[in-house]
Formats: C-alpha cells, structure tokens, sequence
C-alpha cells in the first residue's frame, strides 16, 4: 500500500518506528498530487516547497530523539478561506484572486506547532456558499468516486482530496453543512465541531453566528486527532469557549452498551432517497444489537429550520462582506470613472451570481420594511430549534439522521436550479442553527456505487460522544482505514 493511502494515525506510528520518513510521505503526497490533481482539480494553489521544509525539519527531529506531536510529518490541505501568511487566499473569488495574507489563522497556526506540512489550499464555494463547489471563480472539483459528480460544497475541495489520497486530512468550514455533506458525498468523515470549540481567526466570514471549522478525515481516529490540535479558547475569537482540554482519542472505544440513540421521524420524511433510509436504519440496527437503545424522538421545528437559515446566514453574509469595497484591498474595477461607480463595479465584477444573491437577500431582510417580518421572525424559529434539541437531549445521548437527502449529483444537473441545491442543506442545517457538533461518517453506498454519510449529532460540547458512536459505526460498517 502506498503510503499516501494510510490514515493519518498509521503514518505517526510508522514514522515513531522509523519505517517511513516525514521526507517520504510528503513527496508520497506531491506525486500522487501531481498524477490525480489534474482530473479532480482539488487545489487552487500547491505550496510543495513549504510542505518539503516542514518534513525536513521533523525528520531531523526525530533522528535527535525528540516526541513530537501526532501530527507532525502528517501532511494536510487547508480550505481555501483560512488565512495563510505569504500564501494565496482567495475563498476561490475573483473578489479576492491576488489576496497574500499577511498574518495566519488560528488554525494554521495550531497545525504548524504540531508541525504537519502544508500541501496548499483548496476549491470551495465562492466565499463558502454553495453545496457543490460549482460556485467557485476558478474550476469545478470532480468528485474522486465518480469524476462526474460533484463532490458537495462548499468544502468540497477538502473532502475530494482526502478521497482522492491528495491530502491524509484537510481542514473545511461549515455553516449550514459544508463540512458534512462533501464528507457524505465523497465518503469520508467531516466534523462539525461544537460552536466556541475551534477559534474562527483568520478564517474569512460567512455567517459569524454559525460559521465553525473542523476536520475531514480518512477516519474516526483521525478525526479525532486533528480535533485534538485545533480545539481550545483564543483570545483572538471572543466566542470561543474556556473549557478543559480534552483528548478525543479517550473516546474511541468500541462499546455504545447503554447508549441512548435518538431517531428524529422529521429527519425520515419523504425528499430523503430511500435507498438512504433503508442503509441508516440498517446501521441503527446494528448499533441496538450491540446494545445501544435506540428511541424515537420529535424535532417538530425542523422543517423551519431551512427557511431560517436562508434568511440568518445571508443577512450575516451581507454584513461580513460589505468590506469588500474595492477600495483597502481585494478586486478592484479599472474602468470606473468615479468612486461610487467604482464601488458599485468592483462588486458587481468581483461576486459571482450566488454570492450576490445572498448579498442583496441579506441586505433585504435587514431592511427597515422587512427585518421585524423576516430577520426576528427567523430568530425566533432558531431558538425554538434550539429548545428542541435541548429537549431531545434529555431523553437521548446523540442523534443519528442522514447526512444529506441524497448522494452525490451529477455536474451541472442542479447548477442553474438554486432552491435544488439549498435543500442539499435540508438536515445539517439544523445543527448549526442550535451550535451544536455533528459529523458524518460513511455507512455504505449505494446500487449506483455512491457513498452513504450517516449524520450524528450531539449536545454542545458533546463531539466525544458523537466521536464514540461514529467509531463503533465504523466498526460496525467497515467504512474506516486506509483509502480504497
């Protein structure tokens, strides 16, 4: 087996018993890179030089005899809307093509003290809107389990290339589900992580109420781990959490005896492919049989949970990206004759068509006329969404749903119909109106070879016990190791 097809936790124990060399893996990486890249189109910029420094450094290291972090000599990818000093940034707009950071995410930096190279930055929905990656500036990412297909969005980019061995984990960012559903997709796992539980700095903005960043991994394990790195307070992101430090690994135990496991009947309704339903229960059942109990609960403000969310996070959208001006940095217009032309055409050059959409729905809700009509009322909703998982809460330990509706798509079916494409979000949405964590573990596929993403979802702060029955799903599942 080659080495970029070994989860991240296999490539730590080989490196700590000296079989492989951090120098090894990373140019693993930049071949398979160089061989597959040019069909799934994962990277919008490739920083092999950076990623061979960083290996350099933690082979010479390890021959010194020091005990490094898990993940050094590990490489990984990063979303193209976190911020990397001295590299291209560009939330795959036009808006911001040319964009250098010149300071690093929180994230990135917490990835560079475990010491993992940097192997570039990847395609995503124009500034993290979309569920299809067809919304970037610059290319479509094809899906690696069928080159046809999309690979979901807006993190699509992340999960093509932990499915293509491009990269043994990435980064994504999720506001409505742009972690889950490409993992759903494209048959890897993506945590949501607990709103307040990974810092948001330097990440670019999309919906700063919900916007979180975690993983996409090859597995659980490694879900976990990179969980470990990112997770804790910083005092650069007021809304991150002060709490105790956790390892996640602690959780992986192959046991779910006692567990209660809530089967919401909203999140079982007609619009989800059969296929999909039938291949979760199986999984459900599976799990009472190895003495989980399973009950069934109600979330009866579900179905307002997509509406909400279309009126929240592009009135969030329409705020974070009014700095966008043209005018401190980013596009800007070179025929406009005045200032205010300006503005107006390095806008309307620089946002593509779905990002403009969701710029004049927000600045629309947000309006005098209708904010009590539309922006409170959707408020509301969100908070009666959240006293229904509180409520659910009280009577399970996690939720188990599908991830998405249905498997991946093909290119260009859904690309000029948007109200398709919103309903991709129709059952990850919901977690990330009430904060909570949730990921997405494969299950199975379906009669046309397609991964089936399992959705758990926990209580704020509960990504151990999501952790936990993810694993045994797993296990239960033969869906984890090493890339196929």
């Amino acid at each position: 087996m080659s080495l970029y097809q070994h989860t991240a936790h296999q490539l730590r124990d080989m490196l700590r018993r000296q079989e492989t060399t951090a120098v090894e893996i990373t140019e693993s990486m930049l071949e398979r890179i160089e061989t597959i890249e040019p069909e799934v189109k994962a990277y919008l910029t490739t920083t092999p030089e950076l990623a061979r420094s960083m290996a350099r450094v933690v082979d010479q290291r390890l021959k010194q005899g020091e005990a490094l972090p898990d993940l050094a000599g590990i490489p990984m990818g990063l979303k193209d809307n976190m911020s990397t000093k001295g590299v291209r940034t560009t939330c795959s707009s036009k808006m911001l093509e040319n964009y250098i950071p010149p300071f690093d995410s929180t994230v990135y930096q917490r990835l560079m003290q475990q010491m993992s190279p940097l192997l570039g930055k990847l395609n995503m929905d124009e500034f993290a809107m979309g569920t299809s990656t067809e919304n970037s500036a610059f290319f479509t990412t094809a899906n690696p389990r069928d080159l046809q297909r999309v690979p979901g969005g807006s993190s699509g980019g992340s999960a093509a290339a932990v499915a293509a061995g491009t990269a043994i984990f990435t980064l994504g960012s999720d506001t409505g589900g742009s972690i889950r559903q490409p993992a759903a997709f494209c048959g890897v796992v993506g945590l949501k992580p607990t709103y307040g539980l990974v810092s948001r700095y330097g990440v670019v903005a999309f919906a700063s109420s919900m916007d979180q960043v975690g993983p996409l991994t090859k597995d659980v394990t490694d879900a976990a781990l990179v969980l470990n790195a990112i997770a804790g307070s910083d005092p650069w992101d007021t809304t991150t959490a002060q709490r105790e430090t956790l390892d996640y690994t602690a959780f992986l135990k192959p046991d779910v005896k006692g567990m209660r496991i809530g089967l919401p009947k909203e999140y079982f309704v007609e619009g989800v492919n059969p296929e999909i339903k039938d291949r979760i229960n199986q999984t459900v059942q599976q799990l009472a049989a190895a003495g989980a109990e399973v009950v069934e609960i109600s979330l009866p403000h579900t179905e307002y949970a997509l509406a909400a969310y279309y009126i929240i996070a592009p009135a969030e959208c329409s705020s974070n990206l009014a700095r966008f001006d043209g005018v401190r940095y980013g596009y800007r217009s070179e025929t406009a004759p005045d200032v205010v032309t300006m503005y107006k055409e390095s806008r309307g050059e620089g946002f593509g068509a779905e990002v403009k959409r969701r710029i004049l729905l927000g600045t629309y809700v947000l309006s005098a006329d209708a904010y009590e009509t539309y922006f409170v009322q959707a408020q509301k909703v969100r908070t009666l969404i959240t006293t229904d998982f509180q409520e659910a809460f009280q009577k399970c330990d996690v939720i188990i749903t599908p991830t998405t509706p249905t498997t991946a798509f093909q290119k260009g079916e859904k690309v000029h119909d948007p109200q398709a494409l919103y309903l991709s979000d129709l059952l990850t949405t919901p977690a990330n109106m009430a904060g909570l964590p949730a990921i997405s573990v494969p299950c199975g596929f379906d009669q046309a070879g397609l991964p089936i993403g399992l959705q758990i979802m926990g209580p704020a702060f509960g990504e151990g016990q999501i952790l936990r029955t993810a694993y045994m799903v797993e296990q239960l599942t033969e869906t984890g190791g090493a890339a196929r």
